[in-house]
C-alpha cells in the first residue's frame, strides 16, 4: 500500500514539475521586432549585451587571442559596421564588435549574445570582402535573431520536461532524446534564418549576396567527406543552405 501511495506521490510531483516548466515557457513568449517571430525568451536584452561582453575575453583567449595585424582587425570591423549601418542591426538596442581571432587552424566564425562577432583567422584568410560581409552578416543576423537566448530558454524547458517524466514515470531517458534531437532541429532552423537575414544585409550594403554561396562552398570543403549527418548536426546539411541562400537571394531581389 505504501509503494502504491509513493508512486501517486512521485507522479504527482512529475505532473506538477511539468505543468510548471510548460507555464513559464508560456509567460516567456514573446514577438521579435526585428525578425517578427514568437520565441521562448527568458533574458532581457540588457543581460544578453552583458553575457556577451563578459565571455568575450574567454572566447578569444580559447582561440589564440586577437590577430596581431591590426589592419586586418581593421578591415573585419570596418566591413561589420558598414552591414550594421545599412541594416535593422542598427536599430537594436546591441553593441556590435567584429573580432578577428588568431586561430589558424579552425574554420569557424560565432556570435555571443548582445554583438560581439568572432571570424578565425582560418576562415578569413580564405575570404573576399565580400564573402567577409556574407559571414560577418550571418552572425549580426544571430544576435538579431536573439538564438542564443532563445536555445538557453528552450534547453531549460527541456532539463525540467526531462525532470518531470523521470520523476513521474522514469521516461527521462526518451523525453531527453526528443529534447536533443528538437534543439538540433531548432539550431538548424537558427542557421536558415542567419543566412537569409546575412543574404538581405549584403544586399542593403551593396555586396553581391551571390558570394554567400560561395562561402557555403567554402565551408563544404573544409567539412570534408566525414562531416556528420544533417539530423545530427546543429548546421544545415551545405547544399541545402546553399539551395536557400539562392531562395533569399530571389526573394530579395527577384534574380
Amino acid at each position: 500500500m505504501r509503494s502504491r501511495g509513493s508512486w501517486k506521490i512521485r507522479i504527482l510531483i512529475g505532473l506538477a514539475i511539468v505543468a510548471f516548466a510548460f507555464i513559464q515557457r508560456c509567460n516567456n513568449k514573446e514577438e521579435n521586432p526585428y525578425t517578427g517571430r514568437i520565441q521562448t525568451i527568458n533574458m532581457s536584452t540588457e543581460q544578453e549585451i552583458a553575457i556577451g561582453l563578459q565571455s568575450a575575453p574567454q572566447m578569444a583567449q580559447q582561440h589564440g587571442g586577437l590577430y596581431p595585424d591590426q589592419r586586418m582587425q581593421t578591415l573585419v570591423d570596418a566591413v561589420g559596421q558598414r552591414l550594421v549601418k545599412n541594416s535593422i542591426a542598427r536599430e537594436t538596442p546591441y553593441k556590435y564588435d567584429f573580432h578577428l581571432l588568431a586561430d589558424d587552424q579552425t574554420i569557424n566564425a560565432f556570435a555571443l549574445p548582445g554583438g560581439q562577432c568572432f571570424i578565425t583567422y582560418a576562415l578569413f584568410s580564405q575570404l573576399n570582402e565580400a564573402q567577409l560581409a556574407g559571414v560577418l552578416g550571418h552572425e549580426i543576423g544571430h544576435v538579431i535573431g536573439r538564438h542564443s537566448a532563445e536555445r538557453i530558454a528552450e534547453s531549460s524547458f527541456w532539463q525540467k520536461l526531462t525532470m518531470g517524466a523521470s520523476v513521474g514515470a522514469e521516461m527521462g531517458g526518451l523525453v531527453q532524446g526528443i529534447g536533443q534531437n528538437t534543439l538540433l532541429k531548432n539550431g538548424r532552423g537558427d542557421e536558415l534564418e542567419s543566412d537569409e537575414l546575412g543574404v538581405l544585409f549584403m544586399i542593403q550594403a551593396d555586396y553581391d549576396p551571390n558570394e554567400m554561396i560561395n562561402v557555403m562552398q567554402i565551408l563544404k570543403n573544409a567539412a570534408g567527406p566525414n562531416r556528420v549527418p544533417e539530423f545530427q548536426s546543429t548546421h544545415p546539411d551545405p547544399e541545402n543552405r546553399i539551395e536557400k541562400i539562392k531562395e533569399a537571394i530571389f526573394k530579395y531581389t527577384g534574380r
